[in-house]
């Protein structure tokens, strides 16, 4: 009696039903796994399960990178048909791409593995590769986990590797979520703060430099400020959005593109900024984006900057609304919820607070993403899933903290005008304005006398000669916001 390779594989799998129930079995190089019968990955991705059983969910890799790896693979498949991969095949992995993009099948938990792995993505490509490989065979009628007429490796993977693959994923899943989730909240926030700024031009109030009382401006001014700020943070991002559109996919190994038909490398990325509707190109040097994660460093950078800009301005508004009566009082900031269980009536900055937050935890990101930039030897990057995960995290942190900021807290501000004028009338500072007529020294002299005496600047300055006509006129706060006329 004689069997051939499928009868053989039927009767191997009806033995490993009894003994396992309610798995299939598969096989790699390394030999067979029992695979849970409701997914559709394979024996690799079982071991990378086994073998890296870090974090909770929390920690898998993020649902934008598989997306990424899906649109690579499908750019791929496509390629591949053009260079003599068999239609049907093709048209299948290309299908079954469609349900990775779409995200059906990550929400029936077929990419499990965690950021905690082969530091090129291998475990994750694999991943990728037997899920659509499985999910194709299904859709041409045949039995998961058979490799027939779909292999994982061969056909779906076909003129690539994860070092290609993954970092062009990587690349693909930030630039697609900068343009989701960081670029809206940003012009929301910017929008709010430009709204606020040519509304508030006439509240004028004291300046503060080194905490200190200093000449005043008015309010919309310090939000001008605050606007710019973030309107730099924009462009710098901006101009690093070149370097992180260029991609390595085809490179393959070592970034000779080996393994690889002609054309293939212009295929895919001509194809992924179709289905991407971004302006994907070529790398211009494939040895450099397959070594190194400088795009995706350069890309946090901006993004630490403008959590940098972001925490000020939250701790500046934060200050700036402390009270409601013994703290600054200038801004009076919506009231979202109560804010003490013992204290009846108080109520705290929170949006403020949540904010300060996200932009530590993206500072410490970026420590992440720079050492991991830094570590990578030779022809490979091999901190490419910790830095990819850290980046996506801070666009999603930053997205999402921006918008809560700005709908719960940045929209309501309003200003005290009352608490504003009492604290600008009060300043030692006004002082500055007397200088240019009675010298440095002599109101220096009026400013501390004033402030040892706990009187006013006017007093003062009548007690030491001047007239009360002169001072209304010299020592108006109005005029202080700009250069003389």
């Amino acid at each position: 009696m004689s069997f051939d390779q499928k009868e053989i594989f039927s009767l191997m799998y009806k033995l490993a039903r009894l003994i396992v129930p309610d798995t299939r079995v598969e096989y790699d190089a390394m030999g067979p796994m029992h695979i849970p019968l409701d997914r559709m990955y394979g024996p690799q991705t079982m071991r990378s399960l086994m073998k890296f059983p870090i974090g909770g969910v929390e920690e898998r890799m993020p649902r934008p990178l598989i997306k990424a790896l899906g649109i690579v693979k499908k750019a791929a498949a496509e390629a591949n048909k053009v260079n003599g991969l068999e239609e049907n095949l093709c048209d299948a992995i290309s299908k079954a791409c469609d349900d990775v993009i779409s995200g059906k099948l990550y929400d029936e938990e077929h990419f499990p593995l965690v950021i905690w792995q082969d530091g090129s993505g291998e475990h994750t490509n694999m991943n990728l590769n037997e899920v659509i490989c499985n999910r194709a065979i299904e859709i041409l009628g045949g039995q998961m986990g058979t490799k027939e007429p779909v292999h994982p490796d061969e056909h779906v993977n076909l003129s690539q590797t994860s070092h290609d693959t993954f970092s062009t994923a990587a690349k693909i899943a930030v630039a697609m979520q900068l343009q989701e989730k960081l670029y809206p909240s940003l012009r929301i926030f910017i929008d709010l703060l430009s709204k606020k700024s040519s509304g508030w031009m006439d509240v004028i109030k004291i300046g503060r430099t080194h905490l200190m009382d200093a000449v005043p401006l008015s309010l919309g001014q310090e939000f001008s400020g605050y606007q710019q700020q973030l309107e730099n943070g924009r462009s710098r991002l901006d101009s690093a959005l070149c370097r992180l559109y260029q991609l390595p996919m085809g490179g393959t190994h070592v970034g000779t593109k080996y393994d690889t038909k002609k054309g293939f490398s212009e295929q895919c990325t001509k194809r992924i900024a179709e289905l991407t509707f971004l302006p994907f190109v070529e790398s211009c040097n494939f040895f450099e984006s397959l070594s190194a994660c400088d795009a995706l460093v350069e890309v946090h950078g901006e993004l630490n900057t403008i959590a940098a800009s972001v925490m000020k301005i939250a701790n500046d508004i934060r200050f700036l609304g402390s009270g409601p009566r013994c703290g600054l009082g200038e801004l009076h900031l919506p009231e979202n919820e109560p804010g003490s269980s013992i204290m009846p009536g108080k109520v705290n900055p929170t949006q403020c607070e949540a904010m300060t937050m996200i932009c530590a935890q993206v500072m410490g990101n970026h420590v992440a993403v720079s050492m991991g930039g830094a570590s990578g030897h030779f022809q490979l990057n091999t901190f490419m899933p910790m830095i990819a995960s850290n980046v996506l995290r801070s666009i999603t942190l930053l997205g999402d903290g921006m918008k809560s900021f700005c709908a719960n807290c940045l929209e309501g501000i309003e200003p005290n005008k009352t608490k504003i004028e009492s604290i600008m009338k009060n300043s030692l500072m006004l002082v500055t304005a007397l200088s240019p007529h009675i010298g440095y020294e002599r109101s220096a002299a009026i400013a501390k006398a004033a402030h040892r005496n706990g009187t006013s600047l006017l007093q003062e300055a009548i007690n030491a000669g001047i007239e009360r006509e002169d001072f209304d006129e010299w020592v108006q706060p109005s005029k202080m916001l700009g250069p003389e006329k």
